[in-house]
């Protein structure tokens, strides 16, 4: 029997390595679907992924931007789509925005949208408390312009335009316009009655008193709500961690509570102060000054007589914040309230001769502060068992 030459078997040996692998691709390819009887074989990136030159346009876009695939996966989206709450755990989390996808996909063209969604709330339970009373955590909701089109026959993208601050500058604008008109009516309606007993002589001398500490309460009131409106204006001011905003949490928390201390002897309540001396967040001293003063005031204001307001800065079970519990011993908070006590010139029925002149205004600045602190704040009540306030802020890095 006559051997073959060496080179014809070790042509042989290729072509059977070649046609091996040839089979192998063809398995793979129709088992994961890349290949199909009415596609070429060829590998085109395009089936599998964005090319390239879309990918980095995508990257350079301003807006919040998610790609789906055929299976309504998103493959690809911004880190903002997910605090958003547009996104979660790789899929889309709101039905309007699936809905835009679908229609996308089968008639083509693009959707054009407003949506409004939530922020996944986090909750901070207070410690020492009964378990089964959840803590009520604040969020603010997102005001989006959302986009949907196709890039190929395989993908669709959504872009995101948050407007949320520019609609809640609006919201505090118009706040401020309507109540300040509102609460005008107060000192107005009380300088023209003391006008007119004025005008009228044979003054009473105990009716122009009267009159004249209407004009003086009314006036207070007003100047009050003024100054918290300004502060919540500016409670809303983005903050940059940096070396240059660096605060002591407990340098803070003791200094609120040295000028709060003749309105706590006033009212006849302990003010007790106490935490970790080493927590550093990043923060604007104004903002942080105005929240703690706010949680402080209103907690001595519900407290009882002889009662005692004990405020403390810990860290986080997870050590990545810092937590200011502020805790009163005073009636509590009805639960119907508690859903929208940070809601601005929101007043709960739990009102005391002491918080009686206030405006609604001292929650709303606490919510903002630690919102734009990259924070939360949540509260803890029940009613005759008191309340916790816990103002939470991410340490310094």
């Amino acid at each position: 029997m006559t051997s073959m030459p060496f080179p014809v078997v070790a042509a042989l040996i290729v072509a059977a390595v070649v046609l091996l692998v040839l089979v192998v691709v063809l398995v793979v390819g129709f088992v994961t679907h890349r290949i199909s009887l009415d596609s070429p074989l060829i590998d085109d990136d395009e089936d599998d992924d964005l090319c390239d030159d879309t990918a980095a346009l995508l990257s350079m876009l301003p807006t919040t931007s998610i790609v789906i695939d055929d299976n309504d996966d998103v493959v690809r989206c911004s880190p903002s789509a997910y605090r958003l709450g547009v996104v979660s755990d790789d899929a889309i989390a709101e039905q309007e925005v699936l809905n835009a996808v679908h229609e996308v996909r089968q008639t083509g063209g693009k959707r054009q949208f407003d949506l409004t969604t939530a922020t996944p709330e986090r909750y901070d339970s207070a410690e020492n408390r009964i378990n089964h009373v959840e803590t009520r955590s604040v969020h603010r909701p997102n005001w989006l312009k959302v986009t949907v089109g196709r890039i190929n026959e395989h993908f669709i993208v959504v872009l995101i335009a948050d407007v949320s601050e520019a609609i809640r500058f609006s919201q505090v604008r118009d706040s401020f316009i309507t109540n300040v008109s509102e609460q005008l009516l107060g000192p107005t309606e009380a300088l023209a009655k003391l006008a007119d007993s004025l005008e009228a002589g044979n003054l009473d001398e105990r009716q122009v008193m009267d009159d004249a500490r209407q004009v003086k309460s009314s006036c207070s009131k007003l100047n009050h709500m003024v100054s918290d409106l300004l502060l919540l204006i500016r409670a809303q001011e983005p903050i940059t961690p940096s070396s240059a905003n660096r605060l002591n949490v407990m340098e803070q928390l003791r200094r609120v509570a040295e000028r709060l201390e003749p309105l706590a002897a006033q009212s006849k309540v302990q003010l007790n102060v106490a935490g970790d001396e080493d927590l550093v967040i990043n923060g604007e001293t104004d903002q942080i000054d105005s929240a703690v003063t706010k949680l402080m005031e209103n907690a001595i204001g519900y407290s009882p007589v002889n009662g005692t307001v004990s405020v403390s800065a810990v860290k986080s079970k997870d050590g990545e914040q810092a937590v200011i519990r502020v805790i009163d011993q005073g009636v509590g908070i009805a639960k119907k309230d508690q859903a929208r006590i940070f809601e601005r010139f929101y007043r709960g029925s739990s009102q005391s001769e002491r918080t009686a002149d206030g405006v609604g205004l001292g929650l709303a600045i606490v919510k903002h502060v630690a919102l734009t602190h990259h924070g939360d704040v949540s509260v803890w009540s029940a009613p005759g068992q008191g309340s916790t306030f816990s103002l939470t802020l991410p340490l310094a890095q």
